[in-house]
């Protein structure tokens, strides 16, 4: 299959074509994969379902499957990837799985030398087997649950320059480094986005790759709407999402039959996706997905 028929492409192409965010959900169990379809399929969006290699060293392939299931049957275009995938080990065996759309080969924990060298090689392999790549030229600062913590090394902002030396590789989704971190910001006013250089970085790369957003912890509707008018088109999502589940599980977990509490616990991440979807304009550009220019 060449990669322009790849649903993840088509997803993002889509948006990027369409001046509209994809929300890219990271999922730790079953009720986020099931928020995700349910909230796509209620606004009539394409969504991303994101996780991270910890769902097969914890599940093996169960949750994997799980999700690429909810993927291919939803009503909706939908897609999984494998977000900060960040060894050779742990791309090889998501991408012999057959499950994942997409892989982000996160190489950012090397120097940039062997970062490139060691992108350029596993993406050559992904591609082989149909699967799209991202990638992260510089380097965002902190971690997330599933995701190593990059916060005892420096921070690297991206350059134009940067972001065409791993175009290069072959990948598909570009992921900047512009001043947004993983995990908490600590406070809104703490947000601080470098807009000029994301639109260089976007002259640089248009046409050549699509750009993706990380580290949107706290982020507000106006702030995802400023980075989705900056030409970002997919955005990762972590504790924006769940914030109200986690609430609710404080305090119901043990308080509430465990069917009761997997609905209700589903139905408020749904209601954040939705938030989600609206914000970044996904709402109701189902169809875009079909009618994509191919590549």
């Amino acid at each position: 299959m060449p990669i322009s028929d790849n649903i993840s492409v088509r997803i993002l192409k889509a948006a990027e074509e369409g001046r509209y965010g994809v929300p890219g959900v990271v999922c730790y169990n079953l009720e986020a994969i099931i928020a995700c379809r349910k909230a796509a399929e209620a606004k009539n969006s394409p969504c991303q379902i994101l996780l991270f290699p910890w769902a097969q060293e914890y599940a093996y392939d169960n949750l994997v499957n799980l999700a690429a299931d909810v993927c291919r049957s939803a009503k909706v275009p939908m897609s999984l990837h494998l977000d900060h995938a960040q060894s050779a080990e742990a791309i090889k065996a998501a991408a012999q799985t057959g499950k994942f759309d997409s892989i982000m080969v996160d190489m950012s924990h090397y120097e940039k030398e062997e970062n490139l060298a060691r992108t350029k090689d596993l993406v050559s392999y992904c591609h082989e087997l149909g699967i799209a790549t991202e990638a992260e030229p510089g380097r965002i600062n902190g971690g997330e649950a599933g995701v190593q913590d990059t916060g005892d090394l420096e921070g690297i902002l991206t350059t134009p320059e940067e972001a065409l030396q791993f175009i290069a590789t072959g990948i598909d989704f570009l992921a900047p480094a512009i001043g947004n971190v993983h995990g908490p910001y600590n406070g809104v006013e703490n947000i601080h986005l470098d807009f000029p250089r994301l639109a260089r970085i976007r002259d640089a790369s248009l046409g050549k790759v699509t750009l993706v957003m990380h580290g949107t912890n706290e982020f507000t509707a106006d702030i995802f709407k400023q980075c989705v008018e900056a030409g970002m088109t997919r955005l990762n999502v972590n504790q924006i999402v769940l914030w109200k589940y986690e609430k609710y599980a404080q305090e119901k977990a043990g308080r509430t039959p465990l069917t009761q509490f997997m609905e209700e616990g589903t139905a408020l991440i749904q209601e954040r996706i939705e938030w989600m979807m609206d914000a970044v304009g996904s709402t109701g550009k189902a169809a875009d997905v079909e009618n994509v220019r191919r590549l």
